[in-house]
């Protein structure tokens, strides 16, 4: 039996608020390996959350926005204006914490988590980890998620269309992101970006035996 259809006037998109960053991160981890969840690749849950959302809810939260269905957020786009700053700002501030806390917690010596960075490792040493530097051209970075409810209601579009009107404001002049789904690349066409670069890296290999592609994307907002 189909599931119940989501209309569009069901959700409201707005402004992320600091009560909204336990469910931004707990989306975030649920869709981590090209769309599932981060337990099937990695053992530490704050940690990860931390890599992937921290700069963006805890330093730039001013460029975020959520989706909310019936009172849940089931939905964001998270973004940094400025990449080159983003970089910056993390390896000063953030990353020295992140690395005492993998330490502290033991996060490196968990089954799980060497077979991961064992991949990580491979792709960097093969020359498959790293993608052109697109900055100059393109110098503010976003992330968007869905959860599966609210898939196919357009509200994706509507995230987007709030994430660059920021931007524009802001007199940013182009955008650029990575996605490890063809689905998502679709999505990213039809809302302007073009494709910039596509590869392919073996992260998740040891579990969905096979490369996942690496799509990077990127529009002109001027």
């Amino acid at each position: 039996m189909a599931g119940p259809v989501v209309k569009v006037s069901d959700v409201h998109v707005r402004p992320f608020l600091p009560g909204d960053r336990a469910t931004v991160r707990s989306i975030a981890l649920s869709t981590a390996m090209a769309g599932s969840s981060s337990s099937m690749f990695f053992d530490g849950d704050e940690f990860l959350a931390d890599a992937l959302t921290g700069y963006f809810t805890d330093r730039e939260p001013e460029s975020c926005f959520v989706a909310v269905l019936d009172g849940e957020v089931v939905g964001y786009i998270i973004g940094a204006r400025d990449t080159i700053a983003m970089d910056a700002c993390f390896t000063r501030k953030m990353l020295f914490p992140l690395v005492q806390k993998a330490l502290c917690a033991g996060l490196l010596f968990r089954a799980r988590n060497i077979r991961f960075l064992y991949q990580v490792m491979r792709a960097a040493f093969s020359g498959r980890l790293w993608a052109p530097d697109f900055s100059r051209e393109y110098p503010a970075t976003l992330h968007i998620n869905l959860l599966p409810q609210a898939r196919g209601s357009g509200l994706g579009g509507r995230l987007m269309a709030s994430y660059l009107g920021l931007l524009r404001k802001n007199g940013v002049s182009g955008v650029r992101m990575a996605t490890m789904s063809e689905d998502a690349g679709r999505f990213f066409e039809h809302q302007g970006f073009k494709l910039l670069y596509r590869s392919s890296r073996p992260y998740f290999h040891h579990i969905l035996g096979r490369d996942v592609p690496l799509l990077v994307y990127g529009r002109f907002l001027r």
